[in-house]
């Protein structure tokens, strides 16, 4: 948990993906700062437990299931934030999804999958900002979760390099577009996080590769200026500066906590 304060206290924080590794870790930390938070994610169990946990700190915390595909879901959002709020200063998408699309793959869902993943984790933000845009004064903070991955190309995960790469993208064009009206718009590139998708991610390369997955994962580490996995706790930090006023000349820019290894 940070030690620093960011002058968040009281502001509104609605984070996606809230009830994940990264969401559960992000969620605590806005908390810890003093945050109003609506939490998101598309299940409810996990995600009710984490909002009651925060409410038995003293956090004032809402969950809502969500499903960032389906508009009458998203609308929704919208209108809770209306009635509890009327704005909303720090729009966090952390929501995202993660797996192999190799080019080779001989499913009759490939293509599927491919398309749905990209819609999962661009299409979503999008919809999503454009539902809660009336809301986002002007200082408003909007953060993307990309990856390094958005900066590099990976073999085997296409469509999640792609999927990232557009976040990037859609980082740079909205700090442009919003810019005039006061929003700024930036995107966290994290690297390897030991969670669970991200671990599940480094089984199937190792089962590609045909090596134990502890060798891929001491090959990652070479990789890293600071040979050391990221936990989902070491990111609050760069989440809630880019949320803060301390950051406030910083839009369409794309911060990669990694240890090192993506230096852009």
């Amino acid at each position: 948990m940070s030690v620093l304060r960011y002058g968040l206290e009281g502001r509104t924080v609605l984070i996606t993906g809230a009830a994940g590794g990264i969401g559960q870790a992000l969620s605590r930390a806005f908390a810890a700062q003093g945050a109003r938070l609506m939490l998101l994610d598309r299940t409810a169990a996990p995600l009710q437990a984490l909002a009651d946990q925060l409410q038995a700190q003293g956090a004032e915390v809402q969950a809502v299931v969500c499903e960032l595909g389906d508009d009458a879901s998203v609308a929704a959002v919208a209108t809770q934030v209306d009635a509890r709020w009327g704005r909303l200063d720090v729009l966090l998408h952390n929501a995202g999804t993660e797996y192999p699309t190799p080019v080779d793959d001989p499913s009759a869902d490939a293509n599927v999958r491919w398309a749905g993943l990209l819609d999962n984790n661009v299409s979503g933000m999008w919809r999503l900002t454009r539902a809660l845009l009336p809301y986002l004064p002007r200082g408003a903070s909007v953060i993307h979760q990309s990856s390094i991955w958005g900066r590099i190309g990976v073999a085997g995960f296409s469509a999640y390099s792609a999927s990232k790469h557009a976040v990037v993208g859609l980082t740079r064009s909205l700090a442009l577009e919003l810019g005039p009206r006061g929003i700024r718009v930036n995107a966290v590139c994290p690297g390897w996080v030991r969670t669970a998708a991200a671990m599940r991610s480094l089984a199937a390369m190792a089962q590609e590769q045909g090596k134990s997955e502890a060798e891929v994962e001491r090959e990652i580490l070479s990789r890293q200026a600071v040979p050391v996995m990221l936990t989902p706790e070491d990111l609050a930090d760069t989440f809630l500066f880019l949320a803060s006023d301390g950051s406030a000349a910083l839009t369409g820019q794309c911060l990669s906590p990694s240890h090192g290894e993506v230096m852009l």
